[in-house]
């Protein structure tokens, strides 16, 4: 499906500084995709010809090493996926795959580019992105390196209450091998820890529905790891 920049209501902060010519190319170039749960977006070690825009939805970011699938990251849209191609390697680094009905915009490779040339309030906006991205990834791998797992356990719920949902009350959009992936641990390790949050009357349980009945608790847990 072709998409019209110009009329997005959930453009980006980088395509809102294009002019309307600039905006008319990048629609030319930009087609709009829907997928659902489970879909791959991205895939490791692909040739990469696009940039993807998360419009609606949620994603996870994964890399397969040499003993299991590590979960980089959970993207909240709208974001843009695989920048880092657009700069250096041609070959996708790590796989996206989606972990809730998502909408994403493709964009050429080569005009995206082109764009990053022409504009610099746009390509400055971009390199903010990757900075940012860059700074939560040096931030998660510092915890998970040195928090016990309790301590991951607490992030990655106080992350989807705060940071995906703005919610109290949330489905968790992973299954528990996935978490187990996120924060450096087995799916029996995690099950025991949500277990005994829920014993110490911290969340409630319902299959994947989470609720936070003592946030203050969860804090505390986190903070020291």
């Amino acid at each position: 499906m072709k998409s019209d920049c110009k009329d997005c209501a959930i453009k980006s902060k980088a395509v809102s500084k294009l002019s309307a010519e600039e905006i008319e190319k990048l629609s030319f170039s930009c087609a709009l995709v829907k997928f659902r749960k489970g879909d791959s977006l991205i895939r490791q070690g692909t040739f990469s010809t696009n940039v993807a825009y998360l419009r609606s939805g949620l994603a996870k970011i994964h890399i397969a090493g040499p003993y299991h699938e590590q979960i980089v990251r959970i993207v909240k849209a709208p974001s843009y996926l695989g920048l880092p191609t657009t700069f250096g390697d041609k070959i996708n680094q790590y796989s996206v795959t989606v972990i809730e009905a998502a909408e994403v915009c493709f964009i050429d490779i080569n005009a995206f580019r082109y764009l990053l040339t022409v504009n610099h309030d746009f390509s400055y906006e971009i390199m903010l992105e990757l900075c940012n991205n860059e700074l939560e990834v040096f931030h998660r791998c510092a915890n998970r390196t040195q928090k016990q797992m309790r301590g991951k356990i607490a992030d990655v719920l106080i992350e989807l209450s705060d940071r995906i949902y703005s919610s109290s009350i949330f489905n968790i959009p992973l299954n528990q091998e996935d978490l187990g992936n996120l924060v450096d641990s087995s799916r029996e390790s995690v099950s025991r820890v949500l277990t005994e949050f829920e014993k110490d009357g911290i969340i409630r349980l319902a299959g994947k529905k989470v609720e936070i009945i003592n946030k203050q608790s969860l804090a505390l847990i986190s903070a020291n790891g």
